[in-house]
């Protein structure tokens, strides 16, 4: 008896290997039913199944991003509440020898205002003073900040905090216009400053 050729012997194979898969197709459960013509009737069922699965999926992935987003933002809204709250008494603690009180609150309310905001370092530190100091031009403001902005962008040293040593420091009504004015503008980038850190940002804007 001869041997069946090597190629006629695969081909068998191939063929069994189909007829056993149609005859799974064949067998499968309605629960696995695919309706390969969507003219039958179980078609509609299907796709409306499938539909509404997708949908389910959707509305899920939909809801824990929600809730993940709502963690982080009460999260964020934590963090910030707990900077603002000890920015007053941070302020008053280290500059209360050298400035009034009611300046000191005035600007830490300012500052907090101020900081989420994309402005430059030298615009905040100028609005943060701005009404205290009604009677000075924003450009004169600007002239006087630059430098302590320049000098605070991207430092992270807590040093940073204190009065640079260019800035005279004293009895309040011992101080000249510009004097007072000078160390307004220090306070409040001390101000912006400690916000940065309570916050996590390593960078202003």
């Amino acid at each position: 008896m001869t041997s069946q050729p090597i190629h006629y012997q695969n081909c068998k194979d191939a063929l069994s290997g189909t007829q056993g898969e149609l005859l799974e197709v064949l067998l499968l459960s309605e629960e696995d039913f695919y309706p390969w013509n969507p003219a039958e009737p179980e078609a509609e069922t299907y796709f409306a199944e499938l539909e509404r699965g997708f949908l389910l999926s959707d509305w899920q992935e939909e809801e824990e991003i929600k809730s993940a987003s709502q963690a982080l933002f009460n999260q964020l809204h934590q963090c910030w509440a707990s900077a603002a709250d000890s920015l007053k008494p941070s302020l008053a603690e280290r500059f209360a020898a050298f400035m009034p009180q009611t300046w000191l609150e005035a600007i830490a309310k300012k500052a907090q205002q101020i900081f989420p905001t994309n402005l430059s370092l030298a615009d905040q530190l100028v609005l943060c003073v701005q009404p205290l100091l009604p009677t000075w031009a924003e450009e004169d403001l600007l002239v006087l900040a630059r430098p302590l902005a320049y000098a605070m962008r991207g430092n992270s040293d807590s040093t940073d905090e204190d009065i640079p040593s260019s800035i005279r420091v004293g009895e309040w009504t011992e101080l000249s216009q510009m004097e007072q004015v000078r160390l307004t503008l220090a306070v409040a980038r001390s101000a912006l400053f400690e916000l940065k850190n309570s916050t996590g940002n390593s960078e202003q804007p």
